[in-house]
């Protein structure tokens, strides 16, 4: 690797030489505190090189992101959306997430939120045809570890869940290269207060769920969706599921509904209306 054509500090490319990084893509791989530690360098010589190595190697100008909040960004058609990669999902959020504002997903544990998350840090791999953007995700992990498992199986299920598209295209993404992972404490800081309060990303007033993302955050949140756990089981292709109801409480292009979905080996799939049969609960 000719470090020597990078825009950078002959002092920060002697660290880099030294540490043995032998390609832009393993600097990219790896965080800030790891560059640091393994190049002894500053923090601010540390985001240089990040900045460097990243202006040289991508294919199109960044937006940042008050670009995407304003609606700005040129690789972009407007009023593009990320899908969720259902039918159902997409169809209930009229194409998928919209890339302006913030999009709060709240829901009680285990009710399937992460499922959602990873999801999307693979459908946003995706050509901007197939209702991806073409890009990266970056997954900031509040709990003590990241499900790298299940991610991983989420990868390989792709031929199932994204059946409609060509084989080829889905070889043709290393999905797991482009998911930035950083680990940070947990961001929420309201509890509210109920039978059971806690520091978690929602709040139990009596038996109703309640988003608990603070104020500065909570006036900043475009649209709304609540994802819920029920009780009994969702049938679909001969195969079973608990059930959840994925709601939308608002949006402005939105109105309030809400649909069946359940969560699968392949991914997060919606239940056609007419097309599922809700079982009661039974314990065994």
């Amino acid at each position: 690797m000719e470090w020597e054509r990078f825009d950078l500090n002959p002092r920060i490319i002697t660290a880099v030489k030294k540490a043995n990084f032998r390609s832009a893509k393993e600097v990219l791989c790896v965080s800030g505190p790891d560059l640091q530690r393994l190049t002894r360098l500053s923090k601010t010589d540390v985001h240089r090189l990040h900045y460097a190595v990243a202006a040289a190697v991508r294919r199109s100008e960044p937006a940042t992101a008050l670009q995407l909040v304003r609606g700005e960004c040129p690789v972009l058609e407007a009023g593009h959306r990320l899908s969720f990669a259902c039918p159902v999902l997409d169809g209930l959020t009229r194409g998928g997430l919209p890339l302006r504002g913030i999009t709060e997903l709240a829901g009680e544990s285990a009710a399937g939120k992460t499922q959602i998350c990873l999801q999307l840090c693979l459908s946003v791999q995706y050509p901007q045809e197939n209702g991806g953007l073409g890009s990266g995700a970056v997954y900031i992990c509040t709990e003590d570890s990241f499900p790298i498992k299940r991610l991983r199986q989420l990868i390989t299920q792709q031929p199932q869940l994204r059946a409609d598209l060509p084989p080829a295209l889905i070889r043709s993404l290393r999905f797991s290269d482009n998911i930035y992972i950083e680990h940070a404490s947990d961001l929420v800081t309201d509890v509210v207060d109920g039978p059971n309060p806690g520091r978690c990303d929602y709040g139990l007033v009596g038996s109703k769920v309640l988003p608990a993302l603070g104020i500065a955050w909570a006036n900043q949140v475009m649209v709304r969706l609540m994802l819920r756990r029920l009780t009994g089981r969702v049938q679909s292709d001969s195969r079973s599921s608990a059930p959840r109801k994925l709601e939308v409480v608002f949006a402005p292009h939105l109105p309030r509904a809400s649909c069946l979905c359940g969560v699968w080996e392949e991914g997060v799939r919606g239940i056609p209306d007419g097309h599922s049969e809700l079982q009661p609960h039974t314990s065994s």
